[in-house]
């Protein structure tokens, strides 16, 4: 069972359900309409194709099944994981695992919480997935699963392997959780130029605007003895230096963090389009929140919370490069 049929969910349900999993996809009416009356199309940048047809899977507003669950995977966003898992109490078998596919840190936290009698484990969605009409949901960048290893999913190892999804398996998920937290700080970046992924990327003023985040992040991590998985090639530090090169530099040394879909934007920017409250409280604020806790300033992530909560308020304005860099540099020297 999937529990938030949203972009990531339904993909990865689908992938699984043409692998050969019997495959619930829990959610909102808009999107579970959409798949019901046109089945699911899950392609990549790697030229995958499938299709699923409806009667292939189902779907449903609520939980109410989840009793014959063997694996429930949570794909909602952050906000809105209590509610959502207090939805499965009294239904849910004891020892069924459950597995978060949720950014931020702590989601897995909130769930053993209120089912502490289910194996909870944590876990990422490392790719992006774009949502076309028509029920089509496409991977736009590199990346797999990865998940908190445990005996509970050694049942569930295969399927995911044939959908393609093999899952990464670590001991202790946290290292990862803030590596990919790090990356996930353009998030509101990209929201808030409201160009995609790669047209923003390629842009140095943004690159810069996510340097600036990321050191901060990067140093209050470091106060607080948090060494982040190296995700990429190079450590995260120097990730930050280097993405303020010029264009054609970068260009050059990232060439494969520009290989994305032309269309792909961050899930921020899906929401702040469909009006949602977005996740930045579990982004940027899970920064703030760990400076103030090692008592150091967060004011560039800070001033994104700002920008981001104006744009969900309606102040739904396009920040140039230079104009967002001009404001997260105005807050870095003040130090707020």
């Amino acid at each position: 069972m999937v529990v938030g049929a949203g972009s990531i969910g339904i993909f990865v349900g689908g992938k699984l359900a043409v692998a050969g999993a019997d495959v619930t996809f829990v959610g909102r009416p808009r999107l579970l309409d959409e798949i019901t009356a046109s089945g699911i199309r899950l392609t990549d940048l790697d030229g995958g194709d499938d299709s699923l047809p409806s009667g292939r899977f189902h779907v449903a507003t609520e939980p109410d099944d989840v009793g014959s669950a063997d694996l429930v995977l949570v794909a909602v966003k952050s906000a809105a994981t209590a509610a959502a898992v207090r939805e499965l109490t009294g239904k849910i078998r004891p020892g069924t695992v459950v597995l978060s596919l949720q950014n931020g840190i702590g989601n897995d936290t909130v769930i053993r919480e209120i089912l502490p009698n289910c194996v909870v484990l944590a876990g990422m969605v490392m790719f992006n997935v774009v949502h076309h009409e028509g029920g089509r949901f496409h991977r736009g960048t590199e990346g797999g699963l990865a998940v908190q290893d445990d005996p509970g999913l050694t049942s569930f190892l295969g399927v995911f392997e044939q959908a393609g999804l093999a899952l990464d398996r670590y001991p202790d998920l946290r290292p990862v959780q803030w590596a990919k937290l790090l990356l996930n700080l353009n998030n509101p970046i990209n929201a808030l130029s409201g160009r995609p992924l790669r047209e923003q990327l390629a842009d140095r003023n943004y690159r810069r605007c996510l340097a600036l985040a990321q050191r901060e992040a990067l140093a209050v991590m470091n106060r607080a003895r948090i060494a982040p998985a190296r995700l990429t090639p190079l450590p995260s530090t120097v990730v930050a230096r280097l993405l303020t090169v010029p264009d054609g530099v970068f260009r050059r040394v990232f060439g494969r963090v520009l290989a994305v879909d032309p269309m792909a934007r961050s899930s921020m920017a899906d929401d702040l389009a469909l009006g949602r409250k977005t996740e930045i409280s579990w982004l940027c604020g899970e920064i703030v929140g760990l400076g103030a806790m090692v008592g150091l300033p967060t004011p560039v992530n800070q001033r994104l919370i700002e920008l981001i909560v104006a744009a969900e308020q309606g102040d739904r304005r396009t920040w140039t490069g230079a104009e967002l860099f001009d404001q997260l540099r105005a807050a870095h020297a003040s130090g707020r």
